[in-house]
């Protein structure tokens, strides 16, 4: 079929072979990516080979995160505290020194020196529960991290497919605008030379100018959604060109969608594993508040060197003490039912978390079938009103059809060439969603 410069832009070139070397410059690299509508399984080596741009960008903005710079002094404090559990002491030994004289009064002679080592002891059972707090500490170190990554991971999914749509959306609207002049431009020469009436060459350049506004719009959504991404990741918002760039260079990529043998079960969720370990460690610290009682007791070990005056000889004499505190301090016993308290807000939370993320799982999973389907239907139209607007198209050409059914045929396979491509981001967004309600990481 030669080439008519007023067929309009289409996404689906499959009717029009003409276009498709100018629509592989425009959309190639754009819509590639997500023709899901029928997703292959994916092997192993597929998804491990070369991280997508999501994966990229997911790393680049982690390391950016306060949780990323304060891991390594989180996991120093842990190991110490597990040192300090497994100490022979609860608290570090003193060393006491004492001396007494009357040079200041009598001046006799008289003289005392003392010297001990006061050695806190552990109570029954406190070792070993200081030592299971000092674990569960050390073991959430790490879940903290994986549940920040994943909260991290939802925030760059919900600015990831948005940023898709408006760079879609723009492409529509550049391509419009472009196909929109050169039909008026063809309408003006086919006024000139009597074929038309003036009617419809205004209709042609409001047709146009309309086009100009849509584009309009959607450049300034495509800039804002760009900004978004770059405050998220690290980029250089203030950058008048950083934005343009990423737009044009940048292409998403669907995530892969999780096969049924690969998805974690509920209670290995990031989010659920790191509030199992905090109710573990509030269930422990309750256990600890519970054996430490008023205080440690104390043993101390001494020895003394006297003399009662000038005249008689120095003494020396072994002295053994030992301390021990009764009772229940009000203090320890604001440890223990604060540790309680949260033990149990714990375990409420724990359980509607559960609830909610399969309840989250399940509508992910419906929103994908669902996403599908549009699809489907999406393809389903933008084939059919491709026929209809090359019969138009042809007609128009003979002059068996008026210049307003030719518009409204175009835009009517204009929006079903948007809607298709909405659909293809719609169900790869969907994907993304199911992911992270199953606790998956970008891939």
């Amino acid at each position: 079929m030669p080439f008519t410069p007023h067929r309009p832009w289409r996404l689906s070139p499959r009717h029009h072979p003409a276009w498709r070397p100018r629509l592989a410059l425009t959309l190639g690299l754009l819509l590639a990516p997500w023709a899901l509508a029928q997703p292959p399984a994916l092997p192993a080596s597929a998804v491990t080979a070369a991280p997508g741009p999501l994966r990229q960008a997911f790393e680049q903005a982690w390391a950016r995160q306060p949780e990323a710079r304060a891991r390594a002094a989180r996991q120093q404090a842990a190991e110490a505290g597990q040192r300090a559990a497994s100490a022979w002491t609860p608290e570090p030994m003193a060393l006491e020194l004492s001396h007494r004289t009357d040079r200041a009064t009598a001046n006799d002679g008289q003289r005392e020196w003392e010297a001990g080592l006061s050695i806190p002891l552990w109570r029954p059972g406190e070792r070993s529960r200081g030592q299971a707090v000092a674990a569960a500490e050390a073991a959430a170190v790490f879940l903290r991290e994986q549940a920040a990554r994943l909260r991290l991971a939802g925030a760059l999914r919900e600015a990831w497919w948005p940023w898709a749509r408006a760079r879609i959306e723009q492409q529509v609207a550049d391509a419009q605008l472009a196909h929109a002049r050169t039909l008026a431009a063809d309408v003006e020469r086919r006024w000139r030379a009597g074929d038309l009436a003036r009617s419809d060459l205004l209709q042609a350049q409001g047709t146009v100018a309309a086009a100009r506004a849509v584009q309009a719009e959607a450049a300034r959504a495509a800039v804002e959604a760009a900004l978004r991404w770059q405050a998220l990741t690290g980029g250089t918002a203030g950058s008048a060109a950083g934005p343009a760039r990423l737009v044009d260079n940048v292409g998403a990529e669907a995530e892969p969608e999780p096969l049924a043998e690969a998805q974690p079960s509920t209670a290995a969720h990031p989010a659920l594993a790191e509030l199992a370990q905090r109710l573990a460690i509030a269930r422990t610290q309750a256990e600890l508040a519970a054996r430490q009682g008023a205080g440690n007791p104390e043993l101390t070990l001494g020895t003394t060197r006297e003399r009662g005056s000038a005249d008689e000889p120095a003494r020396s004499t072994l002295n053994v003490g030992l301390r021990i505190p009764f009772g229940a301090s009000a203090r320890q016993e604001a440890r223990q039912a604060a540790a309680l308290a949260e033990a149990i807000e714990l375990e409420a939370q724990w359980r509607l978390e559960e609830s909610r993320l399969a309840a989250e799982q399940q509508a992910a999973r419906a929103r994908v079938d669902a996403a599908r389907i549009r699809l489907a239907a999406a393809e389903e139209r933008d084939a059919l009103a491709s026929q209809t607007l090359g019969l138009i198209e042809k007609s128009f050409r003979l002059g068996e059809s008026d210049l307003p059914t030719r518009l409204r045929t175009t835009q009517e396979a204009s929006d079903a060439a948007r809607q298709l491509a909405a659909s293809r981001i719609e169900l790869a967004a969907a994907v993304s969603q199911w992911r992270q309600a199953l606790g998956l990481l970008p891939e």
